[in-house]
């Protein structure tokens, strides 16, 4: 069967997750917590903003684990009904910076919270965890089929820590189930002259077109990534080793 004809790669077509979060104008991911709190501050009202800077206040004053729950923990569960939901997100974040949540923490809340607190927890893990620590809570989040989850996964910290493998599967399962891949971060340099994808993307195409299903325009357009590059020593595998 004749596989669809990629479309050519072009810089709109790139790589970074910038699109906006809805309501905020910004990716808490990819904003430097002090930038994301001024913009937050300047788009909620006065009672709002009297209980965000309360909360990053007792977060900061009292960070770490305090008895059964600590109160920046409360907070975050507060955040959708006092901030807007559109603006949750961003709060979230930065509690969970302002309490200086190690991966021990993060882990915690990801698992007792819910699917909301979840993605928080994956919008923040750039900007707390240095290292991989923190990458079984990207691989839980790729199991589930909730495509806000999906997407927050492949934010900075999973385009950074994933290994090739995980990572091709993630993209495949975003198209499986609907997910926008413009929101996942350095798309167009994990994705260029990935011959290995490319196969994969291939042959999803082709089931599809079998099917009689439309091969979405996403799936065009990381496949022409996979073609845009000679790969250098004659490896199908330009992100390194699988594992």
């Amino acid at each position: 069967m004749t596989r669809p004809r990629a479309t050519p790669a072009t810089p709109e077509a790139d790589t970074t997750g910038r699109p906006a979060t809805p309501g905020d104008g910004t990716t808490p991911a990819l904003t430097p917590p002090a930038e994301l709190h001024r913009h937050l501050t300047g788009l909620l009202g006065g009672a709002a903003r009297a209980w965000l800077d309360q909360a990053l206040d007792e977060a900061a004053a009292h960070p770490g684990t305090h008895g059964p729950i600590s109160v920046w923990e409360l907070r975050l569960a507060e955040a959708g009904r006092r901030c807007g939901p559109a603006h949750a997100d961003a709060a979230r974040v930065l509690v969970l910076h302002a309490a200086r949540a190690d991966a021990d923490a993060l882990t915690r809340v990801y698992f007792q919270g819910t699917a909301d607190e979840r993605r928080a927890v994956l919008h923040a893990l750039p900007h707390l965890v240095p290292g991989p620590d923190a990458l079984p809570l990207v691989e839980d989040a790729l199991r589930t089929n909730d495509t806000r989850l999906l997407t927050a996964a492949l934010g900075p910290y999973g385009a950074r820590h994933l290994d090739a493998h995980a990572w091709r599967h993630a993209v495949l399962k975003c198209l499986f189930t609907g997910a926008g891949l413009d929101q996942v971060t350095d798309l167009a340099r994990r994705a260029r002259g990935d011959r290995e994808l490319g196969r994969m993307l291939g042959d999803h195409a082709e089931e599809r077109s079998a099917a009689g299903r439309p091969v979405p325009e996403d799936l065009r357009r990381v496949l022409a990534l996979t073609e845009s590059a000679t790969l250098a020593h004659g490896t199908d595998d330009p992100h390194g080793k699988e594992s």
